[in-house]
């Protein structure tokens, strides 16, 4: 039985196809939108399909912005020689927010995953390939320590080497505030092979 009009329902059935969205947080949202001001509403829709028409890839990374290349890279006083690889626009947003990495990034836009049949060409590697062309020193690997972060960190390794260009991988271990007893067994042996001398 339907609880709600055809336009309620229909607008709480599109907010669910959100990622993280299920169904009641869906219907939340939904009269929340038909209780804010036309304008508010109006102005929101807008803002989505401008974003939806006008956000690109970056000209050189690869994350998504507006212009032809983001601020990151238009930036000259960052360190165009170093190369952080990540994952998805997110992981690059965070590790902005550390505010002490200086270099650049790449963003792949996924992970090699073979038993979802995303393979390399499936990825932006070709594009991180073209950038080592340049002046480039260090590419440091910063993808997920799952299966695929793994597995796509391993083939790039394997793909950069040749080109003489230094390849680090960022070091992973028992988190900050972190039980020890909780923590399993790969991600401690990740901590002592990767302890750093006090």
């Amino acid at each position: 039985m339907d609880y709600y009009s055809n336009q309620i329902s229909k607008l709480i059935d599109e907010l669910s196809r959100l990622p993280g969205i299920g169904a009641k947080s869906a219907s939340r949202l939904a009269f929340h939108l038909i209780h804010m001001p036309k304008e508010e509403v109006k102005r929101l829709a807008d803002t989505m399909v401008e974003a939806r028409e006008n956000v690109r890839y970056c000209n050189e990374c690869c994350t998504l912005t507006d212009q032809e290349l983001c601020p990151i890279c238009s930036n000259l006083n960052r360190d165009h020689k170093t190369i952080m690889v990540v994952e998805n626009t997110r992981d690059l947003a965070a590790y902005e927010k550390t505010g002490k990495y200086n270099g650049v990034y790449h963003v792949l836009h996924g992970a090699i995953s073979p038993m979802l049949g995303i393979g390399p060409g499936d990825i932006k590697l070709k594009e991180l390939i073209r950038r080592l062309e340049g002046d480039v020193e260090e590419v440091i690997i910063a993808t997920n320590s799952s299966l695929e972060g793994e597995t796509t960190a391993m083939y790039i390794s394997k793909l950069i080497k040749p080109t003489g260009v230094k390849v680090s991988r960022i070091a992973s271990g028992v988190p900050v505030g972190g039980d020890l007893e909780y923590i399993d067994e790969v991600t401690l042996l990740r901590a002592l092979e990767g302890r750093t001398q006090l």
